[in-house]
């Protein structure tokens, strides 16, 4: 078995030596970090690169948010960590249920604050930590993987498909090496890393790139945003409440701090809802109402009250 994952490295994309850092052991500080510049470069561009299948993930998200569904992200190391720190920021940006998106990583929760290196090689743990989800053919489950390999995120995924989830898979290895039956695979090509195999660095920061535009993008299609404004928030810190009062005065010129305060009172601390109810001229309940008709977008509500 070891030989067989020792073959599987020898062709893995990521875990390639990078010509162009070979001597970085030589280099001065100011060298080092311009190499390690030169190279996150190319990951926004791989990126843009893969916004065809990142399209078309959002598209499956969105059906099944609509739909009561839920995403769960499955990943190892810093996979893992980047699926459940993405799932972790929905709730307070977006004022999501917990549940909506997930993050699954093997080792659990403590791999998130040390690492659980065996823990990624356990095919059938990821079968069982999904199933103990209790997925159902609504929910989305994406696998998480710079390498592609990765056996735990592969029983995850394995299973998910018996169940009959929708499922995506994220990996940093050329599209034409992705051999997992998935719905949507997207494949940003990052090249070796600065150092080799060290998928912290650029295939951390695609997937890190592509995880922000999946759920911000399906998000702002679901109506949790207006104009370019968090309206969903959840007030759950100072700083959130005073970005919540800021938020109104933004959308309102002229409205004082006080103004602001008193109308999110009214609101009951709803961002979205004061500022439909401050454009209709109504009450909360007929805020929430307009809301509700036309699936949570502010603009709609306020033409269509019109």
């Amino acid at each position: 078995m070891s030989k067989e994952i020792f073959d599987q490295l020898e062709t893995i994309d990521t875990e390639q030596r990078n010509q162009a850092t070979c001597n970085i052991d030589r280099e001065s500080t100011h060298n080092i970090l311009l190499m390690m510049n030169n190279e996150d470069l190319r990951v926004a561009v791989a990126v843009r690169d893969e916004i065809p299948y990142i399209e078309r993930a959002v598209e499956i998200l969105l059906g099944a948010f609509k739909a009561g569904g839920r995403l769960i992200y499955v990943g190892a190391g810093t996979s893992g960590r980047l699926g459940v720190l993405d799932a972790s920021e929905c709730p307070p940006t977006f004022g999501v249920d917990p549940e909506m998106v997930q993050g699954l990583i093997a080792g659990g929760q403590k791999a998130l604050v040390r690492a659980q290196e065996g823990a990624e090689d356990l095919y059938e743990q990821g079968a069982e930590d999904l199933m103990a989800k209790e997925v159902t053919p609504r929910d989305v489950v994406c696998g998480i993987a710079a390498s592609r390999r990765t056996p735990y995120v592969v029983g995850a995924i394995e299973q998910a498909r018996i169940v009959g989830c929708k499922t995506l898979y994220i990996t940093c290895t050329q599209r034409q090496k992705m051999n997992i039956e998935v719905d949507v695979a997207i494949c940003p090509f990052t090249g070796p890393e600065v150092l080799m195999g060290s998928t912290r660095l650029k295939a951390g920061t695609a997937t890190k790139l592509v995880l922000n535009m999946l759920t911000t993008t399906a998000m702002i299609r679901l109506g949790k945003v207006y104009e370019n404004m968090m309206v969903d928030l959840q007030m759950t810190s100072k700083k959130l409440e005073e970005r919540s009062k800021r938020t109104l005065i933004h959308v309102f010129p002229g409205l004082s701090y006080d103004e602001a305060d008193k109308l999110l009172r009214e609101a009951a601390g709803h961002v979205k809802t004061a500022i439909v109810m401050r454009l209709t001229s109504c009450d909360r309940t007929t805020a929430h109402e307009r809301l509700r008709k036309n699936d949570g977008f502010i603009y709609r509500a306020v033409q269509n009250h019109e």
